[in-house]
């Protein structure tokens, strides 16, 4: 028998009406990488901040190396030898690397000592590990993935044994997700024990060695990696046969309905972000941007979509211009039939305070739809938010509850809901499957080849290079604020990833 570093007996955790955790049992071998997986909303985010004492069991039993443990806060998870890498880091950002490492564990009472005997540790891990980052470094000046190493760093030198990670891929580009699978991998070769949460089911495979499926609050299997499906992990997170792949026609391009000429971005600093770009999208196709995050394409949508004010260009909308110079109104747009999903929910797309149905017509208050006379209409409002809820499948199907209270992917659908519903000429959709589950994403492609194929432009960026290749007719490649390349859907993922580095061709490569 493998000597297990976590159980979880019985476990049941309730908010108001919602049971989120529901008799969970669970079972993590020590040296191994675990990953739980799961729907948004089917409870694995609850059960891992029980176990690192963000909330507490309503009854049940935690377990570390085989002893009942009590575990009310993250100071008692720490002091147990558990760790957590939270998907939403918890950094200060106008702190050095070292600075955030020891806070909260300075252990002396002069700081310039704690400092110094820090740097040695660091040193250490960063050799053992593989974790290089420099001490001195500014968070905020750190790249994503060395701010997540810094996270990681964390919880080793407070001496974790048990490594709990919250969808730690949803932030990172291929490369840096690669790269922190070589830290997993190292960690649990020094006898570490990880706990992966996760929705990519691809990931999963590669990476661990037990997998644990969670449902509605439940957990439905557990399963060693080496002994199951892609398909078969699907299915039993979902309840059903789930399509993995993106099933669409031949794409039936009409009118231009979004043109862009010549356009360059100035950011606050200075920096040119877009540089002298130029495309079409025509009606009846989605046409995807590619590329590794950072090299434009956010400030680009927030161009179109008149939240970002250009230095020169022009962008055209059903033939007419937008004052990307001036003074662009996002409802202004709106109203002309360009819908925004931004790459950012929480900042842009939401106000996370506000209940289910105020986000679910935010932006469009001003409908006919909406209004009594000069007043908001509630009752038609959320009469409109609970057919949403139903139509996108958002979970809980709660109207009154409180955004921040939903699970990410679910918040992602609100946005969603929204924008696709107001059946807009123009779509200008960021990242619209982060952090998503995989029964949502195939439904959320399914809803824009639909788009696509009622004669909607879609404007598609995702740092997914699947996602892009599987629902785009046209590839652009951005590459330091410029397009790099065009390539049709069947491009071959190498080339594509050449282009997304800068380099133009195979040839120039070699």
């Amino acid at each position: 028998m493998v000597q297990a570093a976590i159980e979880l007996v019985g476990i049941n955790k309730s908010f108001g009406a919602v049971h989120a955790n529901k008799d969970i049992d669970l079972k993590i071998e020590k040296g191994t990488i675990h990953g739980i997986i799961g729907e948004n909303g089917a409870g694995k985010s609850t059960l891992m901040s029980i176990l690192y004492g963000f909330y507490q069991a309503d009854s049940g039993e935690i377990r570390v190396d085989g002893r009942p443990t009590t575990i009310n806060s993250p100071d008692d998870a720490i002091k147990q030898g558990i760790g957590m890498v939270h998907q939403h880091f918890m950094l200060v950002q106008n702190f050095s690397v070292i600075e955030n490492v020891i806070l909260g564990a300075e252990g002396e009472a002069l700081l310039k000592s704690s400092l110094a005997k820090a740097r040695s540790e660091l040193r250490r891990l960063e050799r053992e590990y593989g974790l290089e980052v420099s001490a001195d470094a500014i968070i905020e000046e750190l790249p994503v993935g060395l701010q997540q190493r810094v996270e990681i760093l964390k919880a080793l030198y407070r001496g974790a044994e048990i490594l709990i990670l919250d969808e730690p891929t949803g932030v990172l580009t291929p490369a840096e997700a690669d790269h922190l699978f070589r830290i997993l991998a190292q960690l649990k070769e020094q006898g570490k024990t990880v706990v992966l949460i996760t929705h990519k089911l691809r990931e999963i495979m590669a990476i661990t060695d037990n997998v644990s499926v969670m449902r509605q609050g439940q957990m439905v299997a557990t399963r060693k990696t080496g002994e199951t499906t892609v398909e078969e992990l699907a299915e039993l997170m979902v309840g059903r046969r789930v399509l993995l792949r993106v099933d669409k026609g031949e794409a039936r391009p009409g009118e231009v309905r979004l043109s862009v000429r010549n356009l360059t971005v100035v950011d606050s600093r200075g920096v040119t972000v877009v540089n002298d770009v130029s495309f079409d999208v025509r009606g009846g196709e989605i046409v995807g941007i590619a590329g590794v995050a950072g090299n434009g394409q956010s400030q680009l949508l927030e161009t179109i979509s008149g939240i970002r004010q250009a230095k020169s260009g022009q962008v055209l909308l059903n033939g007419e211009p937008i004052d990307v110079t001036g003074n662009a109104d996002p409802g202004e747009l709106r109203d002309r039939g360009l819908a925004h999903v931004p790459e950012d929910r929480h900042y842009v797309g939401l106000v996370l305070p506000f209940e289910e149905y105020e986000n679910s017509m935010l932006g469009y208050h001003d409908r006919d739809f909406y209004l009594r006379g000069p007043f908001l209409d509630i009752e038609a409002i959320r009469a409109d938010a609970r057919d949403k809820i139903e139509k996108y499948d958002i979970r809980p199907p709660n109207e009154r509850l409180k955004t921040a209270n939903f699970s990410g992917g679910n918040q992602q659908k609100i946005v969603l809901a929204r924008e696709m519903e107001k059946d807009p000429n123009v779509l200008v959709v960021g990242q619209p499957t982060r952090g998503v589950d995989v029964g949502a994403i195939e439904f959320i492609h399914r809803r824009l080849i639909d788009m696509r194929d009622q004669g909607k432009a879609v404007l598609l960026v995702s740092v997914e290079l699947d996602e892009i290749r599987a629902l785009s007719d046209r590839i652009l490649v951005m590459f330091d604020g410029r397009v790099v390349g065009e390539r049709d859907s069947d491009a071959d993922e190498g080339e594509l990833g050449l282009l997304m580095a800068g380099v133009e061709s195979r040839e120039a490569a070699e």
